[in-house]
């Protein structure tokens, strides 16, 4: 038997939300990496924000500066970031510029100043910015080989150093394919940003990673006050629950449709409310919360059609009081709107709310407010991205009520816009009747996947006091296609 014990690689907080999932658990220490990408792709924040959470006075950070940027402007504009800490200026990170040393000398030179650097630190953390413009700042011509020869000779002093080093370019993708330059690290952080319609989209690649398993493909990042935000593409799909799924039954604040039900929704369901404008879905959703909080179960409500303040005023008109319980933490209303939403971004916003809170109720208002407020490119993706959503918020034990409008047509029963009933453990269809020359609304429960449920087409009231069921409509055929007929009609049709 082999007893020979593994090394243990120690992983480091990278200080950025999100991305110490997307790694695998952090950044493995006295790896040599590289942070390239496109301009403006927030590269140098990146860089800084990990500096600031690991820097020390015992193993402190370097900053070396090759383009010349003055240290002041650069700073001027990072502590505008809440990652920014002052007192780490004085005595964690230090910044030194060596555009003078490029000009002067080739980049052996450059090479002696940086160990010289590190040599009297002793630093857990070094960045260089941008190593590229070395090549190019230099008074000697260097090839590519000799850019890969600085490099490797780098990576091993630092290495020696048991520093974490970090090397920023700016580079195409083609650049990535073919320059032999990133074969010398061991990770590859690639930042893109892209423009689709009016949209901006940011993405975060590890296309690279040594000794430990990342979360592969492309992860949406937002640059907020924070710095950087990331939104692992598999947010919420790791989670483990204990929650028995169904074992309860979470009423809805209207009786008989919580017999028609079997007793009400069974808990950690996805339950998809559908039907025409105008026809309650809103409503519904609304009532589901104002039972949950009756109950004392907290709630969520991810709203996109209208605003939380005109939310809560809509309940308040109906006899709901919301604002009390916002005030108290009972439910969090997330008005999510920016137009460039990716579905990553999404879970986790709702994902960060539900936990907040132990939120046991969830509605979601509505798929096509959370479609429009997608990014064009994840609307092509609109389906998939439900299927990751829902699988992820299903997790978490929360029962989901989605609302989706359906066009009506008066000449088929279609059950969503999407295709997406496959998505959801339950679906109530509302509908419109036109019966003597009026609309009427009727519901009916298309499907429960774990429990039996009634079949009936019931009509229903939106009144002062909500939704307000009433009995099975009768002596109709062919209710389902919008335009039914009495049974007398249908017997004089006959003779």
């Amino acid at each position: 038997m082999n007893d020979h014990k593994k090394v243990m690689i120690r992983k480091l907080p990278t200080g950025v939300a999100g991305l110490d999932e997307i790694l695998g658990g952090g950044l493995p220490e006295f790896s040599f990496n590289i942070i390239a990408g496109t301009p403006g792709g927030g590269k140098t924040t990146l860089a800084h924000q990990i500096m600031f959470a690991n820097a020390t006075p015992e193993r402190p950070a370097i900053f070396f500066t090759v383009m010349g940027e003055p240290a002041v402007k650069m700073l001027l504009y990072q502590q505008q970031y809440s990652f920014f800490d002052v007192d780490k200026i004085t005595n964690s990170i230090h910044f030194i510029n060596l555009s003078q040393v490029i000009l002067g000398k080739d980049l052996n030179g450059a090479l002696e100043e940086i160990v010289k650097e590190v040599e009297a630190l002793n630093p857990g953390i070094v960045v260089v910015d941008s190593f590229r413009a070395m090549s190019r700042k230099s008074q000697i011509p260097t090839s590519e080989m000799e850019m890969q020869g600085f490099i490797q000779q780098l990576a091993h002093q630092l290495t020696t150093w048991e520093a974490t080093t970090f090397l920023i370019g700016q580079y195409s993708e083609k650049e990535v394919r073919d320059n032999p330059i990133f074969t010398v690290a061991d990770g590859l952080f690639w930042l893109s940003q892209k423009v689709e319609r009016n949209s901006i989209i940011r993405k975060l690649q590890i296309v690279k990673l040594r000794g430990q398993a990342s979360v592969p493909g492309l992860h949406t990042f937002r640059i907020t006050d924070a710095g950087l935000e990331t939104f692992p593409r598999t947010y919420g799909l790791n989670i483990e629950n204990e929650v028995n799924f169904g074992s309860e039954r979470l009423r809805t604040g209207i009786a008989e449709l919580d017999a028609m039900l079997g007793g009400g929704i069974p808990t950690g369901d996805s339950v998809i409310i559908a039907g025409p404008s105008g026809s309650g879905k809103s409503l519904f959703g609304s009532n589901f919360i104002a039972e949950g909080l009756r109950l004392g179960e907290p709630a969520v409500a991810a709203i996109f059609e209208e605003r939380p303040k005109s939310y809560i005023k809509r309940a308040e008109s109906l006899g709901m009081d919301f604002a009390g319980p916002v005030e108290k933490g009972l439910i969090r209303i997330l008005y999510l709107r920016p137009l460039d939403l990716s579905v990553d971004e999404t879970v986790h916003e709702i994902i960060h709310a539900v936990k907040s809170i132990g939120a046991k109720r969830l509605v979601i208002d509505s798929l096509a407010g959370l479609e429009m407020a997608l990014a064009p490119g994840f609307r092509r993706d609109f389906r998939e991205s439900l299927y990751r959503m829902i699988a992820a918020l299903t997790r978490l034990g929360v029962t989901i009520v989605s609302t989706v409008e359906v066009q009506e047509n008066f000449k088929e029963f279609s059950l969503t816009s999407y295709a997406i009933s496959f998505l959801a453990d339950d679906l109530i269809r509302f509908r419109y009747v036109s019966i003597n020359g009026e609309m009427r609304k009727l519901m009916t429960v298309i499907k429960m996947r774990a429990s039996r449920h009634s079949t009936e087409l019931r009509e229903y009231e939106i009144t002062e006091k909500g939704i307000e069921v009433g009995k099975r409509l009768k002596g109709f055929s062919g209710l389902t296609s919008g335009i039914p007929a009495t049974d007398s009609e249908l017997k004089d049709l006959d003779n």
